[in-house]
C-alpha cells in the first residue's frame, strides 16, 4: 500500500441559500444517499439559521457540521455576530474562515482572520482557511505574493501541534462561478504544491505534508476526479453543487474512488 494518505474532505459550503423546508429535502437526500464508505470526510455548512436543524438530521450519520463564518468573540455586545462557542453549542465541528466572499465583498482583512483563526482554535473547533487570489492579481503575476500573505499571517504565533486542526481551501477567485475562467487541475496543482511549500518553510516538511489542502473553485461531478487525482489535492470545497443532492453524492463518490485508487499497491 502507498504510504500517507491523506483522506480526501468532500466540504459543501451552502452559502445564503436554502429555506427551512429546503435544508431538510437536502439534508435528507444527502444523509439517505450517502453510503458506507468512510475513505472521506464529509462536511455540509449550512446558513447560521439552520444549523440546528441540519445538525440534529445529520446525528448518526458521518457527516459532520460546519460554519461558514464566526466572530472571534466568546460573547459581547456583537450585534448579528455569532461566537465559537455558539457554534459548538448547535454541534458544529468545523468551521469556514477566510472565504473569498468574506475577504472581496464583506472587506475581512488577513488580520482579522488570523484573530477567527486564534479564537476557533482555543474554543476547540476545526478551520477550513481559505486562501486565493483575484484574477486582476494573477494576470499582475502576484498570486506567489498574496498567498504568502494571507498564509504569513493567518499562522503568525500559532504553533506546529495545532496544524492538525486547520486545513487550508485554495480558492483561485477568478474561477469561482466564472464560466470565461476555470482554473485546469494542473494550475490548482501546481499552486497546492506552492502551499505546502509555505507551510513546510515555516513548520517543516513533515507539518506540511500531513496538512490537508483543498480546491475551492467551481467543481463540479464532471471535473471533480481530474481535480481529486492530482497528487495534492486532498479534496474540494463545494458551493453550487452542493445544493443539489445528485451533484454533490457524485463529487463524494469520486473523492471515495481516487482515495480507493491511492490506496492500491504501487
Amino acid at each position: 500500500m502507498k504510504k500517507h494518505i491523506r483522506q480526501k474532505f468532500v466540504v459543501g459550503n451552502w452559502k445564503m441559500h436554502t429555506t427551512t423546508y429546503e435544508a431538510e429535502q437536502l439534508s435528507n437526500g444527502i444523509v439517505d444517499g450517502l453510503g458506507v464508505s468512510d475513505h472521506v470526510t464529509v462536511i455540509l455548512c449550512p446558513p447560521f439559521p439552520y444549523l440546528g436543524l441540519v445538525g440534529e438530521m445529520f446525528k448518526g450519520s458521518r457527516i459532520a457540521l460546519g460554519a461558514q463564518n464566526m466572530y472571534p468573540e466568546i460573547e459581547g455586545a456583537f450585534t448579528g455576530e455569532v461566537s465559537p462557542t455558539m457554534l459548538l453549542d448547535l454541534g458544529c465541528r468545523y468551521v469556514i474562515l477566510g472565504h473569498s466572499e468574506r475577504r472581496h465583498k464583506l472587506g475581512e482583512s488577513d488580520h482579522f482572520i488570523h484573530q477567527k483563526m486564534v479564537s476557533a482554535l482555543a474554543a476547540g473547533l476545526e478551520i477550513i482557511l481559505c486562501v486565493g487570489e483575484t484574477l486582476e492579481q494573477r494576470r499582475a503575476k502576484e498570486t506567489e505574493a498574496v498567498l504568502d500573505r494571507q498564509l504569513s499571517t493567518g499562522f503568525c504565533g500559532i504553533a506546529s501541534e495545532a496544524l492538525s486542526h486547520i486545513s487550508i481551501a485554495y480558492e483561485p477567485v477568478w474561477a469561482i462561478g466564472n464560466d470565461a475562467h476555470h482554473a485546469t487541475p494542473k494550475e490548482a496543482h501546481d499552486v497546492h504544491g506552492l502551499i505546502r511549500s509555505k507551510v513546510s518553510k515555516v513548520f517543516g516538511e513533515t507539518w506540511a505534508h500531513a496538512m490537508t489542502v483543498q480546491y475551492g473553485g467551481s467543481v463540479e461531478p464532471e471535473n471533480a476526479a481530474a481535480f481529486l487525482g492530482q497528487t495534492g489535492i486532498d479534496g474540494v470545497l463545494i458551493g453550487g453543487a452542493s445544493l443539489r443532492v445528485a451533484s454533490f453524492l457524485a463529487i463524494i463518490q469520486a473523492g471515495i474512488l481516487e482515495t480507493g485508487a491511492e490506496m492500491q499497491p504501487a
